[in-house]
């Protein structure tokens, strides 16, 4: 249950973006050129990989980046005129860095992100895509402990190599439902 009705407001736009990321350490030249190898094979092994794998891994990046806060990394994913719809009667975000003020603004209160994803299904037609999937989030708001449950519906469009996401339409279920 969510502290207050603002909250519980906020709450809902927090939870549309729902991560393991990999910090960045210094290197010697050869380790930095052995990295930049292994990852352009990565590169090509992810083209080679059928598009529902390479989407279930991107949407897993994702959910990375946005768990830890690196908007940089959640950028990586997202086209710059994407568009965010919640569960509450909010006017849409458009545009990426419309949805990052929001995102880094409600994202304040919170400490101990957890976002566990479950029971993902992707279709795709030619360039375009769409991935459902639910999820469960687990934090603090001001030191208590928050849980909320929901579904999230991405789309995504195929830019050069790169699957993008266009659409994000995150709604949290209501306890009882």
């Amino acid at each position: 249950m969510l502290p207050g009705g603002t909250m519980k407001k906020n709450f809902a736009l927090l939870c549309l973006f729902c991560f393991v990321l990999t910090c960045a350490s210094a290197s010697s030249p050869q380790q930095k050129k052995e990295k930049k190898s292994k990852a352009q094979s990565g590169s090509s092994l992810q083209l080679q990989l059928p598009v529902a794998d390479q989407i279930n891994h991107d949407i897993g990046e994702m959910l990375g980046a946005w768990q830890v806060g690196d908007v940089q990394a959640m950028h990586k994913y997202y086209a710059d005129d994407a568009t965010f719809v919640s569960g509450t009667f909010n006017m849409p975000i458009v545009g990426f860095e419309n949805y990052v003020r929001q995102y880094l603004q409600e994202r304040k209160g919170f400490s101990g992100i957890q976002l566990i994803r479950r029971n993902t299904n992707i279709f795709h037609y030619q360039n375009t895509a769409w991935a459902c999937y639910q999820w469960e989030f687990q934090g603090l708001a001001g030191g208590r402990p928050v849980t909320a449950r929901g579904q999230t519906t991405l789309v995504f469009v195929k830019k050069g190599s790169r699957w993008l996401i266009v659409h994000n339409h995150t709604s949290e279920i209501c306890p009882g439902s």
